[in-house]
């Protein structure tokens, strides 16, 4: 049955207009953000099928080109709009960073930091530069590595913070394998850092890991 066809309360757009963006299910975003269905399909058959290749909303954002196209009736075009889309995110994200205290919206900053790196396929290490009332300076991603690891040298970020004259820093790197916990690694690099931007007065607020679904804060943890 096509949706023009369900009533009216039904309807994910309407639902949507009526009583609010969060009252509809992953799907029916998705049937919205798809728009129509192909046949024998409605979109939202669509969109549960994509979510049911993908696993997840979360792994639909990170989804390469070549999962998105295997879905039939999804192509180029909805591939583009969506990087569009996720891009639009990031950037509103930042702006919001950017324009007040960090600290103040932290689930902003692990939202922001989420979107930027939880699709990539090679882990990458960004540190967020704060000054002394915690507002962002910049955003930079610093280092790149393997599919497994990358190679941070504390020497390289404290030169970064002294460049922006920061008075704080968030640190994040993503594991491409979707699992958002600290290897022993990550914790030791964590210390190597915070005890050599130390030497300069440079505090380490946090430092997220970024997983497929999720982003674990050292603070929170208690590992700074």
């Amino acid at each position: 049955m096509a949706i023009t066809d369900w009533p009216l309360d039904d309807r994910p757009r309407e639902k949507l207009l009526d009583k609010g963006a969060e009252t509809l299910s992953d799907a029916e975003l998705v049937a919205i953000f798809l728009r129509t269905g192909i046949k024998g399909k409605s979109a939202v058959d669509l969109a549960r099928e994509v979510l049911r290749r993908c696993g997840s909303l979360s792994a639909l954002f990170a989804a390469s080109g070549e999962v998105f196209y295997a879905v039939p009736g999804l192509g180029r075009a909805k591939y583009a709009q969506l990087q569009a889309v996720l891009e639009m995110a990031r950037r509103a994200l930042k702006e919001q960073i950017s324009r007040g205290v960090a600290l103040n919206s932290p689930q902003t900053v692990r939202d922001y930091l989420r979107l930027k790196l939880q699709d990539r396929p090679h882990e990458v290490f960004v540190s967020v530069f704060l000054d002394a009332q915690n507002r962002v300076l910049a955003v930079e991603e610093l280092f790149r590595g393997t599919l497994t690891q990358t190679s941070v040298y504390p020497r390289e970020v404290v030169k970064r913070a002294l460049h922006h004259n920061a008075a704080a820093l968030i640190f994040a790197h993503n594991h491409p394998s979707g699992i958002a916990e600290p290897s022993r690694a990550d914790e030791a690099l964590t210390q190597a850092l915070k005890q050599a931007l130390a030497l300069v007065d440079v505090k380490v607020l946090d430092h997220f890991v970024i997983g497929a679904a999720a982003a674990m804060s050292f603070a929170e943890r208690g590992l700074l």
